[in-house]
């Protein structure tokens, strides 16, 4: 399997992010990608390659403007207005109440803010996205990263995985969220779309609803969103990832959420999948775009679900059982010693090899610990 992967990742180099208003160790950091870099290389099997650059139009086909010129200056706009701190993140958030009454006219017509802070929460959602001098660059590679493993699945391969870092499946088109900055996911969807004239399905297997790929494409009757995930009322991002989100206007029923209860397993997660595939399976195109996070994972110290290394090896087999090609985009997962051999037994699966652990890796074949 050929594999996408951008060294620029490196500059969205992360210490810290905040959960509760406390600063804490971040989860979301580089040794994440470099874990399962290093898996695949081991692995012997996987033909590992540099994207191409795409420019700003495949964004701009997703994303406000407004959002991507953000990205793009809030560092240097944060050291204009000498605001001396190690990371940007907002201590203002707009909540919906704020403009009870208000017209959709008039609160679109309010400015957006001078102040760092005030743009800050004008573009994001949460605390958990904290922006360093090398963000813009990492989020641009991994576009570059996604829509490089778009022309690849669209050349003819069979599948490709893009190991993009920063993840994507929260920012939605004038938002970023939960470690995510721009859409990867949606922008490969986007691409297809454009590239092909075909319908997309988007697959997201990540533990977190990716509220932004659904918004993106809520109206949208070419794009099939399905997404397996926490039950938002226990988890991030809490307001948006209910069964009852079934779409909107041409998107009506373009939007399957499949929540998922506190320890689900293997067994419970494969016959959740099975009915989400016969969606995907039922819906017209040739490429399927699949979210992949492994946050999923039974040890991951932010989710509570309980899959197994071996577990992901069949969902992988499952989704490529589907028969279409796989543009698969690299999500969450933040138990780190289990990145690599995770991804590695996801991505065999979906090439039909065997799950074979690494020697030194530390798993027996069954994916639990030796």
């Amino acid at each position: 399997m050929r594999v996408v992967y951008s060294p620029m990742h490196l500059a969205h180099d992360l210490v810290t992010e905040v959960v509760l208003g406390v600063p804490v160790p971040a989860f979301e950091v580089a040794e994440r990608a470099e874990r399962i870099r290093t898996a695949l290389l081991a692995d012997g099997g996987f033909e590992l390659g540099e994207p191409t650059e795409h420019g700003l139009d495949p964004i701009h086909a997703v994303h406000d403007p407004g959002l991507v010129r953000f990205l793009e200056d809030a560092w240097s706009d944060l050291r204009r207005q000498a605001v001396h701190r190690p990371y940007l993140v907002a201590d203002t958030y707009p909540s919906r109440a704020m403009f009870d009454g208000m017209s959709d006219a008039a609160v679109d017509g309010l400015p957006e803010p001078t102040a760092i802070g005030g743009r800050a929460g004008y573009w994001g959602l949460d605390t958990a996205c904290p922006i360093v001098p090398g963000t813009y660059v990492a989020a641009r590679a991994a576009v570059d990263v996604a829509v490089t493993t778009v022309d690849l699945v669209v050349a003819g391969e069979a599948a490709a995985y893009g190991l993009c870092r920063p993840p994507g499946h929260h920012a939605a088109r004038r938002m970023f969220a939960g470690y995510c900055y721009f859409n990867n996911a949606a922008i490969a969807a986007e691409t297809i779309a454009r590239m092909s004239g075909e319908p997309v399905a988007i697959l997201d297997v990540d533990f977190h609803h990716g509220n932004g790929t659904q918004q993106i494409f809520w109206r949208r009757g070419d794009v099939l969103y399905v997404s397996l995930h926490a039950d938002p009322r226990r988890h991030y991002p809490y307001y948006l990832g209910h069964a009852v989100e079934t779409g909107e206007g041409d998107g009506a029923g373009a939007n399957l959420n499949v929540p998922l209860g506190a320890g689900t397993d293997d067994a419970g997660y494969l016959d959740a999948l099975g009915p989400a595939l016969e969606r995907i399976s039922a819906f017209g195109g040739s490429i399927v775009v699949v979210s992949l996070g492994f946050d999923t994972y039974a040890l991951d110290p932010i989710g509570d679900l309980a899959l197994s290394t071996a577990g992901y090896h069949e969902i992988g087999r499952r989704v490529a059982a589907l028969g279409r090609r796989l543009v698969i985009l690299q999500e969450g997962g933040y138990h780190r010693p289990s990145l690599g051999e995770n991804a590695r037994a996801w991505l065999r699966g979906a090439e039909g090899r065997p799950h074979e652990p690494l020697p030194a890796s530390g798993f027996t074949p069954d994916g639990t610990r030796a």
